[in-house]
């Protein structure tokens, strides 16, 4: 079992004025299991950060990456195909290649649950696994 992280969530937890910043912090921090970012989730957070933020907090994240707090996942072959599909599937409701690979990812960990403040996305999509995937921090009890 692994916490995967969406971009959101990812974000929100560096940016302390983020509305989401707490709740999401929180889920971080309290996560007894890996933490996994897909890469390309990645590039996501370095635009927000480039653009809100400054280059410090994106050095702060690399050397967490670097120390272990963090694991990066990079796509695997498969996982193209599986975001062709998707692309294909979810082209009315927007879903963009990163959110794609993000699911792609899920369903390669035959994951439960995503790390997404991304709701209208992730609840429109189906997962392969599973009829739905459970959302956090919206769907923590």
């Amino acid at each position: 079992m692994a916490l995967i992280l969406d971009t959101g969530p990812l974000y929100a937890s560096l940016d302390r004025s983020d509305q989401d910043h707490q709740a999401c912090r929180r889920l971080i921090e309290t996560a007894n299991e890996p933490i996994v970012i897909p890469a390309p989730v990645l590039v996501e957070v370095d635009y927000w950060i480039h653009r809100r933020l400054h280059v410090g907090v994106l050095v702060a994240l690399l050397d967490d990456i670097v120390a272990g707090a963090y694991e990066v996942e990079e796509l695997v072959p498969e996982d193209y195909g599986r975001i062709r599909d998707l692309s294909d599937s979810y082209g009315d409701v927007g879903l963009g290649f990163v959110d794609a690979a993000v699911l792609a990812v899920v369903e390669r960990f035959s994951e439960e649950k995503l790390a997404t403040l991304d709701e209208r996305h992730f609840r429109a999509v189906r997962p392969r696994h599973r009829n739905a995937l459970r959302l956090l921090p919206a769907d923590v009890p």
